[in-house]
């Protein structure tokens, strides 16, 4: 079984990193995209981009908060007449945090949960029925290499992504006999603006080694769908550091992180009280 990736595909998040570089990736065989963001200006410049390359595609731009469900709901009212049914469904927009779970701020916290889970969820299930009566479909869930780990600093965002593997794989199950192709995707750190607004207190960058550019990412995740993978965990190297995960026992995990969680700590009280007269 296979995604139709040659039918109308809905991205999220597609003004920038993953969910651009994923249109770009799809424009040469979908018949038509949908391109959810909330920056519009970036939505057209990447049309105008991809019409000149393949000038019969047809691109829609929506511009939507997704956090908010009128605003999704008329988004998808608009996607209807535009374009008819969605035959893929790429659930890719997201917002991250870091720093210690007490320390968060209530407001961005709702928000990653609001954006994170209860949108990506809103969307599925939308979207899901009509496939199944087709039985012909896919959905593509971006979640993440944290989806299937846990350390300290990142507990919310940590949290949204084990809810998102966890219903990937379970509607996965509910959708193969109905013809709907599940996927999740689970990234370590990729080269996007995502980490400009992680709110990294540290000053320190991903390890190089670990880190792909969006472009890479795009077409594992692609890859891996088309093939009809269940997960797909792009680069060799977040590959190799989530086998070893996996095979290392919780208690020795918490061991290890439970220092670094101190230490962490430390340097974002740093930063958020710096000395006087610096």
């Amino acid at each position: 079984m296979r995604p139709p990736l040659d039918g109308t595909i809905l991205i999220t998040g597609a003004s920038s990193g993953i969910g651009r570089a994923m249109a770009v990736e799809l424009a040469p065989r979908a018949k038509a995209l949908v391109l959810v963001a909330r920056r519009v200006d970036r939505l057209e410049e990447l049309r105008d981009e991809l019409v000149a390359r393949r000038p019969e595609l047809v691109v829609s731009l929506q511009q939507c908060d997704l956090c908010e469900r009128v605003a999704t709901d008329r988004m998808l009212e608009a996607v209807a007449r535009e374009v008819g049914d969605v035959d893929v469904l790429i659930n890719n927009a997201g917002i991250g945090d870091m720093g210690a779970f007490d320390r968060a701020d209530w407001s961005k916290t709702e928000r990653l949960i609001r954006l994170n889970v209860e949108s990506l969820t809103y969307l599925c299930h939308r979207l899901v029925g009509p496939m199944v009566e087709r039985r012909r479909g896919g959905i593509l869930n971006v979640s993440s290499g944290f989806g299937l780990e846990f350390m300290p600093s990142f507990a919310t965002y940590i949290a949204s992504k084990h809810y998102v593997s966890g219903l990937t794989e379970s509607m996965r199950l509910d959708l193969r006999s109905q013809g709907v192709v599940v996927t999740q995707v689970c990234p370590g750190p990729v080269a996007t603006e995502f980490e400009e607004h992680l709110g990294n207190f540290t000053g320190h960058k991903p390890p190089g080694f670990l880190e792909i550019s969006a472009e890479r990412c795009a077409r594992s995740a692609i890859g891996g769908f088309a093939r009809d993978r269940a997960l797909v965990i792009p680069g060799i190297a977040i590959r190799f550091v989530m086998w070893i995960g996996a095979l290392t026992p919780r208690w020795v995990k918490r061991l290890i992180y439970r220092p670094l969680a101190g230490a962490a700590r430390r340097v974002q009280l740093r930063a958020e009280n710096p000395p006087a007269g610096r």
